[in-house]
């Protein structure tokens, strides 16, 4: 009698990056400074995240900006509308579920938006 065939196990496939892990991983690959990240899920119909980080410089702002940019398309999220590249002081990267802001220390310091954003409104409504 003949023994049954076992089937070859199917390869598993990684699971695809979620979006916030592929922002993370870039922003640490890009030395970004003091990134954090802010979950404001009901508090802004915006997005459900926001990422903020730091560059050491202009150039190097512009840089982290292109290089997530780069690592969003090739991760298969689409291109993301940017703000602020021509000057590299403040780029915004909306990446849709996620807003990610890069300062320059001095103008991160100055706008202070993770303090703002990181604010308890619950109690405040009505």
């Amino acid at each position: 009698m003949a023994q049954p065939r076992k089937r070859a196990a199917k390869p598993v496939a990684a699971p695809a990056p979620e979006l916030i892990d592929v922002i993370k991983a870039t922003l640490e690959d890009a030395k970004a400074e003091n990134a954090v990240h802010i979950e404001i899920a009901g508090k802004s119909s915006l997005s459900d995240h926001m990422v903020v980080a730091s560059g050491r410089s202009q150039r190097h702002v512009g840089a982290i900006a292109d290089q997530l940019v780069q690592a969003l398309r090739d991760n298969g999220f689409g291109k993301p509308r940017t703000e602020g590249l021509p000057h590299c002081d403040w780029v915004l990267v909306d990446a849709g579920d996620v807003i990610v802001h890069i300062f320059r220390p001095e103008v991160r310091e100055f706008y202070n938006i993770e303090k703002m954003w990181s604010a308890d409104f619950s109690s405040d409504r009505a």
